[in-house]
């Protein structure tokens, strides 16, 4: 009978450490993050960034990314640009409604834009090969997840990142277009997607770009 009562106490003792071990993981996990990524990055205003609009979305492909580390998703992008919105900094990008990283953007409200050297090029365009709804492309990519001082996910290879705060996402209708080629791709995109094209209008919170080694 002692015994019995020894050996579940044992198996309590034993069943609550693992919990407290399995709940402390994972800030662990977060607070190594964010201090690789401060390690690796240093802050920036939206008006330091020097590469040309032009060539950092139309040449070089983005990596969008939404979702806290451990349940983040990234895609591949190449259409969208920087202003000035409501007075102040914002981007905006162009994307499929079938997008699910399109949907974690929604439910964060929060998001990143990522841009990487060209060694890194086939890592970003894995991004665009398949959708993270129904595969687990995030744990097949070679990049590293990192944390934002505010928590938001990019990648340690990164050289050059934005944080956004969404403020409106919109849905583009072909009327709204003036040309046959803007019509026709508005009509092709939602033959395979619930929806047509939405624009993601962003408002820029901070900009971070890779430490000089």
């Amino acid at each position: 009978m002692c015994g019995c009562e020894n050996k579940s106490r044992f198996w309590g003792f034993l069943m609550t450490g693992l919990l407290a071990v399995s709940l402390f993981l994972p800030a662990v996990r977060a607070e190594g993050a964010t201090a690789a990524f401060e390690e690796l990055f240093e802050e920036i205003g939206a008006d330091e960034i020097t590469d040309n609009v032009f060539n950092l979305v139309g040449k070089t492909i983005t990596v969008i990314t939404a979702g806290r580390i451990g349940e983040h998703n990234s895609m591949a992008a190449s259409w969208g640009g920087f202003g000035i919105l409501f007075d102040k900094p914002a981007t905006w990008c162009f994307l499929s409604a079938s997008r699910f990283t399109l949907e974690k953007m929604q439910a964060e409200g929060s998001y990143t834009f990522s841009w990487f050297p060209d060694e890194y090029k086939e890592d970003v365009l894995f991004f665009g090969g398949k959708s993270g709804r129904d595969s687990d492309k995030m744990k097949e990519s070679k990049l590293t997840p990192v944390a934002t001082p505010s928590g938001l996910a990019t990648y340690a290879e990164a050289r050059l990142v934005i944080e956004c705060r969404l403020v409106e996402v919109t849905t583009v209708a072909p009327d709204d277009f003036r040309t046959e080629e803007s019509r026709k791709f508005i009509e092709d995109g939602r033959k395979t997607a619930p929806d047509y094209h939405k624009i993601a209008l962003g408002e820029i919170a901070k900009v971070w770009r890779k430490k000089p080694r």
